[in-house]
């Protein structure tokens, strides 16, 4: 035992002497470490040395405890305790403990060897940092200036010294060329050949769940808001079960990869504020929680690996951010396949991915409830032409952007769920609603203000019903003769929808999820109209945020009223009292049943955001780079595939065009129409029952699809403008779009008329085409 400990302990010294020697050769380890390794030198010679004198130390006791041995005096005494025959092997031993020294001897020696060789590597390539000099390669051409910028910055975050930069010339252009890519790699670093690395495994494949406790594990605690998000997963947990099962049939024998996606719930951080957990319990806005609530149980039930963070500590971790202020790339690659954040969470992926936001963008899903318009999200055009504000000019694809409602197809259409009734649900909620009782839309008491008109023509024909958020005092906003119930727990607010006939907004909030809830419990939805419609270029509402939703805007819900409409959703002019009376009337005669549209339930939603995981590819889809020899880039592209229709009105996808691009949506739902002057495209494809898609413009962004709709172009040019390919009629000027990140379904102006790609939609879900799946 004792010659295997000593063996052993030589062994581990010679690893750890030896072992630093190399160090610096491993994948990730500082490349300036080589220094200081090669200065303990001396110090590993030094401890071998007396590690060789120790086991001659040693020896000699050994010799004397041999010499003792001899003695019969030692024997005679001790005999019981030590017994002859623990010493007789103690010559042999002594031989191999003279074998041990000489050998950590002769290591000694050699590693002398070693090291003095190390040292004089050591010195070249000192000698070599010392006399680095900034390359001159066209092909980086901003390597000099990064250079300088370090000279003077490089202590400005920790991160750089993380990396190993320590002020040498050849430290900067290290971490230049190997870190970040603005310089070429130096020649003479150690730079091993590269092997073709072997195929990925064969991904795991994505399987419905058959449970959430997992998914409410994730989630967490410590916040009400993901109180309030997690007891609505659990009350809609087997709504969501029975759809996966559905959806599961549909999908029977497809493949679906499984994604690793991180969601980052950027407005529950501390740093953004975290306004709303403190109002879960107040009446504030639940609209967002809602949303975040179904998107992480949709996700969850279609089969996805999930991590979930409301901290950015948490976030920086699993995004493997280096320590310092945020100007550095991460450690390592990206380990999410997506990512799904909001606006606030964009801004820290931002602050602290460095270069690596730039590039791992593509995987990123903003969850934007009012959605992001083109204009407004080209940072260069934005600035040019007024459009820039506080949430705005990112550079993402359009279609990165998911909203609540179908409001803006630049976006995609995310939603959320309500609760779906079943047959009998159905039947007891007809029996028991009562006719005369309307329940107000609106939890603040801010809301009710100046409404007494409206409220004193409403008591004259129903028990009103409201929700007013209040602590001692009841609100002076609500009148006397409302039944105020105070915040309701959800499902308390549910049975009170039920027994309702009529749910009546005042206005605001916009776009909520309570509205469809109501229509889905049997309710009637009463909202104003706005005339002029709200858009942020009237309303400070929407003033600020990256879109205009010029003429959108024309109600409270403009979702309600124009994809769900009458009997269930009556819009009136609240200035106008006979209409808002008439209104009443007519709403407390008519029978309407429990209704919600497919895409606001748990399998259209599952559908849908299936839909999206399995076919929207941002990261290797992009516009081809500029060429002396041609105009735009958005206009390469073979020649148009596009045809006159029978009755010649519009063009659509050729059959015999000989190709199909693969895209997604598929090119034979394309119909291709020309817009009246003032009239959006989104307007545009709405009046032919179609939907705008905005994917298809490129497909038409090309001048001989002028001539084939008979459209003279004395000229065509080609500009950075949100309304392009469009035509000015009166001068017969033809525009083709240059920027194709500004083509956009939104906007419109009184000299053009715009080239609309439309498509057709599955029926009760629009954000998809009949063959999308």
């Amino acid at each position: 035992i004792f010659v295997l400990g000593i063996g052993f302990f030589t062994l581990c010294f010679l690893m750890t002497s030896l072992g630093g020697q190399f160090s610096a050769k491993r994948l990730g380890d500082s490349p300036f470490t080589i220094r200081t390794e090669v200065m303990g030198a001396l110090e590993s010679r030094g401890v071998l040395r007396r590690m060789s004198d120790m086991l001659e130390m040693l020896m000699k006791k050994m010799d004397i405890l041999a010499r003792l041995e001899n003695s019969t005096d030692f024997h005679k005494g001790d005999e019981a305790r030590f017994p002859l025959d623990r010493f007789q092997p103690a010559a042999g031993l002594m031989e191999r403990i003279q074998a041990i020294a000489q050998n950590v001897s002769d290591i000694a020696i050699k590693v002398d060897q070693i090291l003095r060789n190390s040292l004089l590597n050591g010195k070249v390539m000192e000698g070599r940092r010392d006399q680095c000099e900034v390359p001159r390669d066209p092909k980086y051409p901003d390597c000099a200036g990064k250079v300088e910028w370090m000279r003077a910055r490089w202590t400005s975050d920790p991160c750089y010294a993380f990396f190993g930069v320590d002020g040498t010339e050849c430290s900067f252009l290290i971490y230049l060329s190997e870190v970040e890519w603005f310089c070429p790699p130096l020649p003479w670093r150690n730079r091993t050949v590269a092997v073709p690395s072997p195929p990925p495994p064969p991904r795991a494949q994505a399987a419905f769940r058959r449970d959430l406790a997992r998914l409410l594990e994730l989630i967490g605690t410590g916040k009400e808001s993901l109180s309030f998000m997690k007891k609505r997963i659990r009350h809609l947990a087997q709504q969501w079960l029975r759809a996966a099962r559905r959806l599961e049939q549909r999908l029977a024998g497809r493949r679906r990869d499984q994604k690793h996606i991180l969601i980052h719930i950027g407005f529950l951080t501390e740093e953004s504020g975290d306004v709303f957990s403190p109002r879960v319990l107040k009446g504030g806005p639940l609209g967002e929680m809602v949303q975040w609530a179904d998107i992480l149980a949709a996700l969850f039930m279609l089969g996805h690996n999930l991590r979930v963070t409301v901290s950015l500590k948490e976030l920086q971790s699993h995004l493997g951010v280096p320590p310092g202020r945020g100007n550095c790339p991460l450690t390592s690659p990206l380990p999410f396949d997506l990512i799904y954040t909001d606006y606030h969470g964009l801004q820290q992926m931002k602050q602290h991915m460095g270069l690596s936001f730039k590039k791992y963008r593509c995987r990123v899903r903003v969850i934007d409830t009012f959605g992001t318009e083109p204009a407004y999200n080209h940072e260069e055009y934005a600035t040019l032409r007024g459009y820039r504000t506080n949430w705005g000019y990112w550079n993402l694809q359009p279609t990165q952007f998911m909203t609540m409602f179908p409001h803006t197809p630049d976006n995609s259409f995310m939603g959320f769920v309500s609760e779906e009734l079943n047959q009998t649900e159905r039947q007891l909620i007809k029996a028991s609603k009562v006719s005369s009782m309307a329940v107000v839309y609106g939890k603040e008491a801010s809301i009710w203000k100046g409404k007494e008109k409206f409220l004193a023509i409403l008591n004259k024909y129903m028990e009103i019903h409201g929700t007013v958020y209040y602590e001692t005092q009841r609100p002076p906003e609500v009148p006397a003769f409302v039944k105020n119930h105070g915040l309701l727990p959800q499902h308390e607010f549910q049975q009170l929808l039920r027994k309702a006939k009529l749910f009546i907004g005042f206005g605001f909030p916009y776009e909520g999820p309570a509205p469809l809830e109501a229509i889905a419990n049997g309710c009637v939805f009463l909202q104003a109209r706005f005339n002029p419609p709200h858009s942020s270029l009237n309303h400070e509402f929407f003033r600020g945020k990256p879109t205009s939703r010029e003429a959108s805007v024309s109600s409270q819900h403009p979702y309600a009223e124009d994809f769900i409409g009458k009997p269930h959703v009556w819009t009136v002019d609240y200035n106008n009292s006979e209409e808002f009376e008439a209104a009443i009337k007519t709403i407390m005669r008519t029978q309407v049943d429990p209704y919600l549209p497919y895409e606001y339930t748990c399998e259209g939603m599952l559908e849908r955001i299936h839909a999206y995981i399995q076919h929207q590819d941002f990261c290797t889809t992009s516009s081809l780079p500029p060429s002396p020899k041609t105009k735009s880039p958005a206009m390469q592209s073979p020649p148009s595939p596009l045809a006159l229709s029978l009755n010649s009105t519009h063009l659509v996808w050729s059959p015999s065009a000989g190709w199909a691009p693969q895209a997604w949506p598929p090119v034979a739902s394309l119909q291709v129409w020309v817009s009246e002057p003032q009239h959006t495209c989104t307007e545009t494809c709405r009046r032919h029952g179609l939907v705008c898609e905005p994917t298809f413009f490129r497909f038409l962004n090309k001048e001989e699809v002028f001539l084939q709709l008979s459209i003279a172009c004395d000229s065509t040019e080609y500009e950075m403008n949100h309304l392009y390919p469009a035509v000015a009629e009166h001068v017969r000027e033809c525009y083709l779009q240059k920027e194709p990140l500004l083509f956009s379904c939104a906007g419109s102006n009184t000299k053009y008329r715009r080239l609309c790609p439309c498509r057709d939609f599955r029926q009760g879900q629009v954000a998809l085409c009949r063959d999308c799946l």
